[in-house]
């Protein structure tokens, strides 16, 4: 008996060993008809499971197909691995999924919208419009599919279609802020010519006897570069009248980019600053935020170097934007920082607008004075140390998309000398004819 016992323990062994192979057999084998039996569904959230979460675009298409093996009609099964293959430059093979959903269910929105930025990132606009248009024929209201056909537009640098779109699309939808911030990029491209009036009354109540006039007539034009306009200035200070000529331009550098660019050129050195010059980076951010930074320069008898930047944000109807101008002289440093509000009741030249602010903005031609030290009336205090505080309302109405009417009014307390302040007081209107 004591000589078999090594021989029952083996057996023992061998039986336990066999058993725990066919236990892990039997689970391994339920875990694979498991996965063989889940649904459509279920193998649709894995897919986005590898995609998103595992970044494993392989794995997520292998998973996709096994899907449409099960529901070969699934739509947005197919558009999601027609989105798979354009994720991974498999470009024919995601037109064939999406031109399969668009055969079978016509005017289904995800899959052209899918499909047109196939093409758009592809560089192929006009085909990414001829996929665009038909969706939204059987979507009209669609913020993705309006919100398209707008930057295609703008591509084929069809301007005026594309601010047409984004007011279609904004009539509808007048809390989008992606549309509304894409709207002012390109407002000024969507005409070939402009010509415009504007007028400044500004009234003193300590400061000087006789009140200001400000006036200009301009002219401008879209081009292949950007807009370009010319602006004769006229004004009556100090009883004495003075004229200036500028220019200003916003070249494209990209759907990012773009700049501003300004000149100008005045004969009366005392009532306009002899030379004035200005520039500013402006860049379009995620998130329908902006923000711009540059200077500018005006030249009296001295010249001024003032240096500005703001951040920009469009929330729902509102514009909500920062700015500050910092001007530096031998041992001091002149802050103005100003907040503007505007609340859109329209397209982007339908709003009302708030400004507050403290400070000199060298952007206001009723401050260009300030910055000549020369002038007797200032008095002999530096412009840096002059303190002010300000407000502005302005309402900006079009009509017709052509006819542009605007109206401001402002009040500043201002200090023109050590410790003595006035109020400044301003009305202005302006119009402008697009063509």
């Amino acid at each position: 008996m004591i000589h078999h016992l090594p021989n029952l323990a083996c057996g023992k062994i061998n039986f336990f060993s066999a058993f725990s192979l066919i236990l892990i057999f039997l689970v391994f084998s339920s875990s694979l008809n498991a996965q063989d039996t889940l649904s459509s569904d279920e193998l649709f959230i894995n897919a986005r499971t590898a995609a998103f979460d595992e970044d494993d675009y392989p794995k997520a298409i292998r998973i996709t197909k096994q899907a449409l093996e099960i529901s070969p009609d699934y739509a947005d099964i197919r558009i999601f691995l027609g989105r798979l293959y354009t994720w991974t430059d498999e470009v024919e093979m995601a037109r064939k999924e999406f031109d399969r959903v668009i055969k079978k269910s016509p005017g289904y929105e995800d899959a052209h919208l899918a499909y047109g930025y196939l093409e758009y990132w592809n560089d192929n606009p006009k085909k990414a419009l001829e996929v665009v248009q038909p969706g939204i024929d059987k979507n009209p209201d669609s913020k993705g599919l309006m919100m398209l056909k707008a930057k295609i537009l703008n591509n084929l640098e069809r301007f005026t279609e594309a601010n047409t779109t984004l007011d279609e699309l904004l009539a509808f939808h007048p809390n989008y802020s992606e549309a509304r911030a894409f709207s002012q990029t390109i407002k000024n491209l969507s005409s070939k010519n402009q010509i415009g009036v504007d007028y400044d009354f500004v009234y003193f109540d300590e400061r000087f006897s006789d009140p200001w006039h400000l006036g200009s007539i301009s002219y401008g034009r879209a081009t292949a570069l950007g807009s370009v306009t010319g602006r004769f200035n006229y004004a009556n200070r100090f009883t004495t009248n003075g004229v200036q000529f500028e220019v200003d331009a916003y070249p494209r550098i990209s759907d990012t980019f773009y700049a501003y660019v300004s000149g100008g050129i005045s004969e009366n050195g005392g009532i306009f600053p002899r030379y004035r010059a200005g520039f500013s980076l402006y860049a379009n951010l995620p998130k329908s935020f902006e923000a711009d930074a540059g200077f500018r320069f005006l030249s009296f008898s001295k010249s001024t170097w003032i240096y500005t930047a703001s951040v920009g944000k469009y929330y729902s109807n509102y514009w909500f934007n920062l700015r500050t101008y910092l001007t530096p002289s031998n041992n001091s440093l002149s802050k103005s920082i100003s907040l503007t509000v505007r609340y859109y009741l329209a397209g982007a030249d339908d709003f009302l607008s708030l400004r507050i602010g403290t400070g000199l903005s060298p952007d206001r031609p009723e401050n260009y004075i300030l910055y000549n030290d020369d002038n007797d009336i200032i008095g002999t205090i530096k412009q840096e140390d002059l303190k002010s505080s300000n407000i502005n309302l302005g309402y900006r109405k079009s009509i017709n998309k052509t006819n542009i009417f605007s109206i401001d009014l402002s009040a500043e307390n201002q200090e023109y000398k050590l410790d003595q302040k006035g109020y400044q007081f301003t009305i202005g209107a302006g119009y402008t004819k697009r063509f």
